[in-house]
């Protein structure tokens, strides 16, 4: 749910300059310790306003889940990953980010939370390929009666993705469009 309720979803896309970049940190369970302006700017919530709020403030329901549980099952070994995703801003506006997400680590090599660098995308790979690829990892989350028995079976057509592509995520996640 989001940080002002669930507001309807406008179908706008909102847009931030490709020289801006959208920074978060959170601690190990996904609390906002930091929030930059331009996270609030294209979000719509005041940077000082997320603090102590759960990351999944901006989730856009037409993210698949599977996508988040990838992500964070692979941050929680201590490898980044980078993802697309669509996030939803407070008015239900919606716009795409290229997020880079890396574990911060103590001096003993702990993981103390996640910081996380979202950028513009390249437009033609998200509607080429990131939004047919979601809305059918959508359809398979969406056709189980259980929300963790969808997300798993998505979560196994991810894993057959990738398999098939002879890639590591990361790279078949950069090496898109190109």
């Amino acid at each position: 749910m989001g940080l002002y309720g669930n507001p309807e979803l406008t179908g706008k896309e909102r847009f931030f300059d490709k020289n801006d970049v959208i920074v978060s940190k959170t601690d190990t369970k996904g609390i906002i310790t930091y929030a930059n302006r331009t996270f609030g700017q294209i979000a719509g919530i005041s940077a000082r306003d997320v603090i102590g709020k759960n990351h999944n403030i901006i989730r856009h329901p037409h993210m698949p889940r599977c996508i988040f549980k990838f992500l964070w099952e692979t941050i929680a070994t201590g490898q980044e990953v980078f993802a697309y995703v669509v996030n939803r801003a407070v008015n239900g506006d919606h716009y795409w980010v290229l997020a880079h997400v890396t574990p911060s680590f103590d001096l003993s090599g702990n993981i103390v939370g996640y910081h996380s660098n979202r950028r513009v995308p390249d437009k033609e790979i998200v509607t080429s390929s990131i939004i047919p690829l979601y809305d059918s990892l959508l359809k398979v989350e969406q056709s189980y009666p259980s929300p963790k028995e969808g997300m798993n079976a998505a979560m196994a057509e991810v894993v057959k993705l990738i398999e098939s592509s002879g890639k590591e995520y990361n790279h078949l996640i950069l090496s898109m469009g190109g």
